[in-house]
């Protein structure tokens, strides 16, 4: 069995306002895809690592490559302009792998990742063929409907599920292979597809799937915007 780590590093910064995509900026010292690279390669179940990158950034992770030497980082793969995108472009760069190789797909914006956690996702593959990662909610979530009448005001509260059932996803999720690439032929399929998340392909495009949680931990959180540098910068200084 292959266990094989996908950086998705796709984006361009748009969102978070930012010349240099996210995953590009510095953290400590370092650039923040440095991070996970890192947690990956040196992990001894992992066999390989590969990034996915937008093609206007593919030269910059090259160059990082040659200068960490890091040895399980065999490919860098060019991401599309959705990151469903992405996930299928690294998909599809495994195709003629085995059918027992695993795929974790993990964000660049989360660095913090820990070994702890990608053990505990390996652990989970053995027994599951989807694997997520979460932390339990600690606030009360709604769901809200827009109000789209004539007095228009705002949001409103609809539904307010319970609280111990409400996890907040992290990753990386992870996927035999086979699944992760029967769910997005099954996707691209339907014209209304779109997708922010790997497991809810699986758990649309292949019902019956159980997809198995593991606990991840608050400092995996994500980079969106820039407050959260001085936090994840705080847990790397700790």
């Amino acid at each position: 069995m292959k266990q094989v780590a996908v950086i998705l590093a796709g984006g361009t910064g748009k969102r978070m306002g930012s010349p240099v995509p996210k995953q590009f900026l510095l953290l400590a010292g370092r650039a923040v895809i440095e991070y996970s690279i890192d947690t990956f390669d040196q992990h001894p179940a992992i066999d390989e690592v590969a990034v996915v990158v937008h093609p206007d950034w593919r030269g910059k992770v090259e160059d990082m490559a040659a200068s960490h030497r890091w040895p399980k980082l065999t490919r860098v793969i060019d991401g599309g302009s959705e990151r469903y995108m992405s996930t299928l472009n690294a998909v599809m760069a495994y195709i003629d792998y085995p059918d027992d190789t695993n795929l974790l797909l993990h964000d660049a914006a989360r660095p913090l990742v820990s070994a702890e956690i990608v053990d505990r996702v390996l652990e989970a593959l053995r027994h599951y063929e989807a694997v997520g990662v979460a932390v339990p909610s600690t606030d009360t979530v709604w769901e809200v409907h827009p109000d789209i009448g004539e007095d228009y005001f705002g949001h409103f509260v609809a539904r307010i599920p319970e609280r111990r059932l409400m996890w907040r996803a992290q990753t990386p999720q992870a996927f035999r292979l086979p699944l992760i690439r029967d769910a997005y032929q099954r996707a691209l399929q339907d014209p209304q597809f779109s997708a922010t998340d790997d497991c809810s392909v699986v758990l649309k495009y292949m019902p019956g799937t159980k997809i198995a949680v593991v606990e991840g931990e608050e400092r995996n959180r994500k980079l969106t915007c820039a407050d959260d540098i001085a936090v994840l910068t705080n847990y790397i200084m700790q």
